[in-house]
């Protein structure tokens, strides 16, 4: 497995912990089966396609859903993203992720829904996203396309660090959004909108490092299963896109 993905030790050791326990039977080894996960998300291969040396193609997709199910992705991007520490700078923005054909059915057939979307770029998904101020994903929530951005952060709100310093584009430039940062204690720096009567003054200098939540969609959008949805399963594609967070900023 020389020219192949394998996490090593110290990065098995840092989530290790949040892996469900084993009963009965020991199970395959889990670092070569979560190595095996993240090659073929990052390089956009389909399961079976998964290189031998990994092991069986069905081993390496059952543990994916089944622990998609558990959430046990999630919770290794949120424990890992909460041991950052408590940023002074945070940021916000959203991105459309294209639907692949094989994923984008509008129709609900389970309990939960696929959050898809039609927008004027076709079927998609929304990721919207807080980060530090080193452009490193500490909230994240997926939604169907043509959510808006301020529904998105009022969503993200709850979850969102008590920074004192919020970065934005004019998609968030709503006044009750503005009222909710400020009863947080978070100042805004968002540039007006065009149909604003009384423009509110933003540092211009201090936006400019907004670019670095631009950044991290773009590396995350370098992993193929991530920039193109190919699961219909929104919880099985968003624990894609944890993987990727929690590897590429986190460990």
């Amino acid at each position: 497995m020389a020219d192949l993905f394998l996490l090593s030790r110290v990065q098995m050791r840092r989530i290790e912990r949040y892996f469900p326990r084993s009963h009965g039977i020991a199970r395959v080894d889990d670092r070569r089966i979560v190595s095996a996960i993240v090659f073929v998300i990052k390089n956009g291969l389909r399961w079976r396609d998964a290189p031998p040396e990994y092991g069986p193609h069905k081993t390496i997709y059952n543990r994916f859903i089944r622990w998609s199910r558990l959430g046990v992705f999630n919770k290794i991007f949120a424990a890992l993203a909460h041991k950052g520490g408590k940023p002074e700078r945070v940021m916000i923005d959203a991105t459309h992720l294209k639907a692949h054909r094989t994923a984008a059915s509008l129709l609900k057939k389970g309990l939960f829904p696929r959050r898809i979307g039609r927008t004027k770029g076709g079927l998609n998904s929304k990721l919207h996203a807080v980060c530090d101020g080193r452009g490193r994903p500490l909230v994240m929530l997926l939604t169907e396309g043509q959510m808006s951005d301020y529904k998105g952060a009022a969503a993200m709100l709850p979850a969102m660090p008590k920074a004192k310093l919020l970065l934005a584009d004019k998609g968030y430039d709503a006044d009750w959004f503005r009222a909710a940062l400020a009863k947080r204690r978070i100042e805004a720096c968002i540039p007006s909108k065009s149909n604003r009567k009384i423009a509110i003054p933003h540092d211009a200098v201090l936006y400019k490092q907004r670019h670095k939540i631009e950044n991290m969609f773009g590396r995350l959008k370098d992993w193929r299963r991530i920039h193109t949805r190919y699961d219909r399963c929104a919880h099985t594609y968003f624990s894609a896109i944890c993987i990727a967070a929690a590897l590429i900023f986190w460990l």
